[in-house]
């Protein structure tokens, strides 16, 4: 039996400043979840949150749900 790994991705738009997260998208649809971390801490803790809520949140960020300007 083998196990998928977590591929972590940091997004394109981060700039290296050192405020990043880093997701694990393709277990997604094979487990529900996506795992996610901090990029500076990558043997640190991992929220693994059910896919629906991350893709609700991705939705929120590209429609401006969060923009405070």
């Amino acid at each position: 039996m083998t196990t998928e790994s977590p591929r972590w991705f940091k997004s394109s738009y981060s700039n290296n400043g050192g405020d990043c997260i880093e997701v694990a998208a393709n277990l997604a649809a094979t487990h529900g979840i996506v795992p996610i971390r901090d990029s500076k801490a990558v043997d640190g803790p991992v929220v693994a949150v059910p896919a629906t809520v991350f893709s609700a949140f991705v939705a929120g960020v590209r429609g401006g749900t969060f923009d405070t300007v």
